[in-house]
């Protein structure tokens, strides 16, 4: 696991280091040796182009600019001014050492002179704006992240690519699009989301110091990056003495005459999860057309509203049908109303462990009056309860309707409301996302991200069967809720690649995720055990 820390904790981390004897120049001496290691990484470059801003990410520029420079490689920096004039002291200091050492600068270019040394590079270091950046590039690094971008020179950036915020993840005037990020000590959220999914590259963390990893951990992480290897204990052992009973049984209630898909998705995501039993409750007008859909799978039709959705008489059929099954999933495509209102907090209140999502948040919502994290009594509960909301919903549950997160760091906190709010440990809210977090009380674990391919109406829904399909099977000791619920998310996400390689990038719908569920949960299943087996 790799913890990630937010901006302002990385800052305490920094300071906690010069109390234990690594001055501040020491670890910019280390940033600028880390920047300049990596522009090497495959083979020695021709040239490498620095630019280098006013600060101290700047400053880790220099630095590297001049181990390049005593390295043989053919460097040159360039900075909005004469180095003499940045203000920082210790930034200056290293620009100063830079010059004297011999390192050619040039300060102020013009746009076309700038084209020039960076189209003659072959690599970039991006040294213009560091952690401590937020919202948009002011003159002239508005202008010399456009020349980076227009050309197809390596671009190796410090810590965060300029432009884009390292606790948010958002970039609203555009950002260096880096092949390479080496960010110090430790991951951002900002690294990891939003559009910082496709500035940063591959990412490579500089520890800087060996008291960094203990620091780190005193900080508090605000989240884990899970790897592949993290997930042993979230796999079924293989058993041949098995059938369609011990497999798990899942009760999915969902749908209502304009959402008919959203059943049909999250039932049959159930099964080819694994689940070894899937029974489907429905309104009753669209019970019909479910079954043709569903041949595998039982389908209830239900007591319904003349507006086709579940009415509070289908209240205790519902329960008596959870009674009977290991997990339920309910919330897609139901609409809120007092009915389903009803029968969402009725499966609350039972020992089945549960997943709610789409429309069962937001009878939720509303039945807290967008408050849930004021009224976290109606979710305490023995048994595993799992909240799905994307941020739209998420914002509903808290408060926050009208102004929903904006990214991952504040889908963070927003979610850690509600589960510190109910204060149990059988509770994780998954809030989804570019990048999603699985949030509990005691830990939030970062799940590799799908492709952009689920940004489609449906997927959600294939998630919530997922999910529901890991509670009825389980796993072997798994440590977490939230652990198991970031690898349904990794099997979610796999599933989303491995659609896009059979239906395009653009073609892909929700329906293609699910057939995909089977051979992802094998193929993930496999790079386990392999890691595994490499851990030993």
């Amino acid at each position: 696991m790799q913890p990630v820390l937010n901006v302002e904790d990385v800052k305490r981390v920094e300071q906690a280091l010069t109390l234990e004897g690594v001055s501040l120049a020491e670890l910019m001496r280390r940033a600028g040796h880390a920047a300049a290691q990596e522009a090497v990484n495959e083979e020695t470059p021709g040239r490498v182009c620095v630019l280098a801003g006013s600060g101290n990410n700047g400053g880790d520029g220099w630095v590297a600019a001049e181990l390049l420079k005593r390295a043989g490689v053919d460097v040159t920096v360039v900075c909005p001014a004469e180095p003499s004039t940045i203000k920082g002291s210790l930034a200056l200091m290293v620009a100063r050492s830079a010059v004297a050492a011999g390192v050619p600068y040039r300060p102020g270019p013009s746009a076309d002179e700038l084209a020039e040394i960076v189209a003659g590079a072959d690599v970039v270091i991006d040294a213009m704006l560091g952690t401590g950046f937020e919202g948009e590039p002011r003159s002239p690094f508005d202008l010399w992240i456009d020349v980076v971008n227009g050309c197809s020179t390596k671009v190796v950036s410090v810590d965060v690519p300029s432009g884009l915020s390292a606790q948010t993840g958002l970039a609203p005037a555009g950002a260096v699009v880096a092949d390479v990020t080496v960010t110090m000590l430790c991951l951002k959220p900002g690294l990891l989301s939003d559009a910082g999914r496709v500035l940063t590259g591959s990412i490579v963390v500089a520890p800087l110091a060996t008291q960094t990893s203990d620091l780190v951990l005193e900080a508090d992480p605000v989240a884990w990056r899970l790897d592949l290897a993290d997930y042993g204990d979230c796999l079924q052992a293989a058993r041949a003495d098995v059938d369609k009973y011990t497999r798990g049984s899942v009760l999915v209630v969902a749908g209502s005459v304009p959402y008919i898909g959203a059943a049909v998705l999250a039932a049959r995501s159930a099964a080819r999860m694994g689940a070894g039993y899937v029974t489907l409750a429905v309104p009753q007008p669209i019970a019909t057309v479910c079954r043709t859909h569903l041949v595998e799978i039982p389908v209830v039709g239900l007591p319904a509203t003349g507006a086709g959705t579940f009415s509070a008489a289908a209240k205790n059929e519902i329960l008596r049908l959870a009674r009977e099954r290991s997990a339920v999933v309910v919330g897609p495509g139901i609409q809120p109303n007092a009915d389903t209102e009803a029968i969402v907090e009725a499966l609350l209140a039972t020992d089945r462990p549960l997943v709610v999502d789409a429309d069962g948040l937001n009878a939720l919502a509303r039945l807290t009056s967008n408050r849930l994290d004021r009224y976290p009594e109606i979710i305490r509960r023995s048994a595993p309860l799992v909240l799905t909301p994307h941020r739209r919903e998420l914002g509903r549950l808290v408060g926050q309707a009208a102004h929903p997160p904006a990214s991952l760091a504040a889908a963070l906190e927003a979610a850690r409301s509600i589960v510190w709010a109910d204060g149990g440990s059988e509770l994780c809210v998954v809030a989804k996302g570019a990048a999603t977090a699985c949030v509990g009380v005691d830990l939030a674990f970062l799940p590799n991200p799908g492709p952009p391919a689920l940004a489609t109406a449906g997927t959600g829904d294939v998630l919530s069967g997922v999910l529901g399909a890991l509670l009825a099977t389980g796993g072997r000791d798994v440590e977490s809720l939230p652990k198991l619920c970031a690898f349904g998310c990794e099997v979610h996400g796999l599933a989303g690649h491995l659609a896009v390689e059979r239906r395009g990038s653009r073609g892909v719908m929700a329906g293609d995720v699910s057939e995909e569920l089977g051979l992802s949960l094998d193929a993930i299943e496999e790079q386990i055990l392999a890691a595994e087996g490499e851990a030993l």
